[in-house]
């Protein structure tokens, strides 16, 4: 389909290979600047243009937003200062593109009498839309999205920049990691003391905007964090702070406690109404102090902001005790051996000793630059990774994929709302199950072969014979889409995590639901267990991993290492190592047993979105926002390959159980085999 440029047509979506509209006349054109081909009309912008979804030829035809400024009115004032904006926002996108949550710039440029800003294209929802779907957030939910979009802030305004125009239409959830990006820089202004101090045109959302902003044109960082509080107070109780501010102006400002259900804690209520204050001076004047009063014992950080840079965060030190005995003693061996000669007898005497001195070392040395000297014997190479097939059958973005026991089948799941069974030597595809009526995260396949087990956006868990492909039974329970599942090695345990904050264990066999664990305050995004089924590990966008008593059904400790969202978590063979990926770019590997961070691993230039172990434990491999795959050595921290082949981001990764083989998910509608030969 060709979309047509008129911002006026009706109906602007024509068959390819017309030349002139259906609907109304107009010349059509293929590609906008030789390289945008426009898809379809996201939004009208009243007379001065629209927003269309288009794809990037150039980029693999990756998505992209293309605004469009035709104004209808020729040399008048709001033409001159829609013109005005529209370039000012194009200069905002240029400079603060850099930022992760911030859409980046793609293009600017003038084409037939109108112009174009291309801005990379943020798959998700906004939270209007998002709150039309589930009415209402609660406590917990509000604190987290405070602290995703107050560093967002922080980082415009030390820029210099106000955004102006906070509501929630101008913040996206991403679809895959559930992060959220502030858009719509067009009415945003440079902070200056021009702007401070003179009175100008009106510009912001009335009942989003304070009344410095309305009344007097002024704003400031604090007008921003105005409209931080009237979006929060908005998903909080489901009141339009724009119909409250048409039927009272602003007098729901000294009130707005009485349109919550429940009264809020302590903590989150008073940094409310102090965001709401109508006197800007009794109001947050920065985003950092919002940040002290909502997490007054953590430290605050902004998320790595090297979008164009490709900075990464450097690797932690690596520990070294303060006394080194067992060095000590292993160079007083060797001088012996010097002093004495190179005897046959005393040589393997020596190694021996040198050893068990070593591999005892390397036990008490979280590795770093000389762990190829220390560890040779644990390095780990390839003569081959090759892509050995792509599979092509979803018609949307793969989510998640597992293999079974035997090494035969590959299950996979996406946002088509199928679950499909492939053969994993010919890539052949077995079958499809299509009972799903909203898209489909997650599956698993049972130790013993004989199950598989799927969840999705509907709150459900399916159960399926492995064999047949039928449904044996669904469980319900979850109040919130599901997005992890692990069996124990026994086949008889289920363990699902939700976006209603809860981890649920049930009798796989008989589908009863055996307890809830709570803790968690934000979306449970990752579990994993270790071998025996006594312990269990959880991930959650409220930047944590639980570490769990499965039996007794209590958290034995948290572990708060990371600075961003945990979106994935995988428990080694040996049950002995935890490794999580955070959407700070990093991989961590810790101490099950004892919670201790091992050490840290860089290298992905995007948040990480799973990670998994080989079966024989010798492997981690990890998959990105950057569409690569990486294949770490554990032991050492080492990064063995990076395998790069998917267009889009990679969102599950899991090893074949005779460790030869890997399967890959992506967003780019395809799963990926890849063969390893050591």
């Amino acid at each position: 389909m060709i979309c047509c440029l008129n911002p006026d047509c009706p109906n602007p979506l024509n068959p390819n290979g017309k030349k002139f509209c259906q609907s109304c006349s107009t010349p059509l054109v293929s590609l906008l600047r030789n390289r945008f081909r426009v898809i379809r009309v996201l939004s009208d912008e009243g007379g001065f243009g629209r927003t269309y979804l288009s794809e990037d030829v150039d980029k693999l035809n990756e998505r992209c937003v293309i605004k469009q400024l035709a104004p209808k009115f020729q040399g008048t004032w709001s033409q001159k200062k829609a013109m005005e904006l529209f370039a000012e926002e194009a200069q905002r996108l240029q400079d603060l593109g850099e930022h992760p949550q911030i859409p980046t710039l793609l293009a600017y440029f003038e084409q037939d009498g109108c112009l174009y800003l291309v801005q990379q294209y943020i798959n998700g929802e906004n939270l209007l839309k998002e709150l039309q779907q589930r009415k209402t957030y609660n406590p917990r939910e509000i604190q987290a999205i405070l602290l995703d979009l107050l560093p967002i802030l922080k980082f415009i305004h030390d820029r210099q920049i106000i955004h102006r125009d906070i509501k929630p239409e101008n913040i996206i959830r991403h679809k895959s990691d559930g992060r959220l990006s502030l858009i719509d820089f067009g009415s945003s202004k440079q902070f200056t003391a021009r702007v401070q101090n003179k009175s100008g045109t009106s510009i912001g959302s009335h009942g989003y905007s304070p009344l410095e902003q309305i009344r007097d044109g002024k704003a400031f960082p604090a007008s921003d964090l105005f409209g931080l509080g009237a979006t929060c107070f908005h998903l909080l109780t489901g009141n339009s702070p724009f119909q409250l501010w048409m039927e009272s102006g602003y007098a729901w400002v000294s009130n707005w406690r009485q349109y919550l259900r429940s009264p809020l804690n302590p903590e989150l209520d008073f940094v409310m109404d102090k965001l709401l204050k109508k006197d800007i001076q009794e109001r947050y004047q920065s985003a950092d102090e919002v940040l002290r009063d909502l997490t007054p014992k953590q430290l605050l950080a902004l998320p790595p902001a090297g979008k164009s840079s490709g900075k990464i965060p450097p690797t932690k030190a690596s520990y070294l005790p303060k006394s080194y005995p067992l060095l000590r003693i292993l160079i007083l061996v060797s001088a012996l051996i010097l002093l004495f000669g190179f005897s046959e007898s005393w040589y393997k005497y020596f190694r021996r000793i040198q050893t068990s001195l070593s591999s005892r070392l390397i036990q008490h040395h979280s590795p770093g630059q000389n762990d190829a000297v220390l560890s040779q014997s644990l390095k780990i190479s390839f003569d081959k990774v090759s892509l050995a097939n792509t599979l092509q059958g979803h018609e949307n973005s793969v989510l998640s994929v597992a293999i079974s026991p035997d090494g035969k089948t590959i299950a996979s799941s996406g946002d088509d709302r199928k679950i499909k069974l492939w053969n994993l030597a010919t890539g052949k595809l077995i079958s499809s199950l299509n009972t799903y009526a909203q898209q489909v995260n997650t599956v698993v396949i049972s130790p013993d072969g004989k199950i598989l087990v799927s969840g999705g956006d509907d709150n459900n868990i399916k159960i399926w014979n492995l064999a047949t492909g039928k449904q044996i039974r669904t469980l319900v329970g979850h109040s919130d889409s599901i997005h992890a599942l692990a069996i124990s090695l026994d086949s008889q345990t289920l363990v699902s995590g939700s976006d209603d904050n809860t981890i649920k264990i049930w009798d796989l066999a008989t589908g009863e639901q055996i307890r809830t664990l709570t803790g968690h305050t934000f979306w449970v995004r990752s579990v994993a267990m270790n071998e025996d089924g006594a312990i269990l590990a959880s991930g959650s966008f409220d930047k944590t991993i639980k570490i769990w008593n499965l039996v007794k059904g209590y958290s034995i400790r948290t572990l708060e290492g990371n600075s961003q969202t945990v979106t994935t978590v995988a428990i080694s063979p040996d049950g002995k190592t935890l490794a999580s990926g955070s959407r700070d770019r990093t991989i961590k590997l810790w101490n099950l047993a004892t919670g201790r961070e091992i050490r840290t691993l860089t290298g992905h230039s995007n948040t990480v979105t799973t990670v998994a172990f080989s079966a024989d434990g010798k492997i981690l491999a990890s998959g990105s926002r950057d569409r690569t795959i990486k294949l770490w050595n554990p032991a050492t921290g080492e990064e063995i390959v990076t395998l790069a082949g998917h267009t889009n981001t990679v969102t599950s990764v899991t090893f074949s159980p005779d460790n030869k083989t890997l399967v890959s998910a992506s967003e780019d509608n395809t799963i990926k085999i890849w063969r390893l030969s050591e």
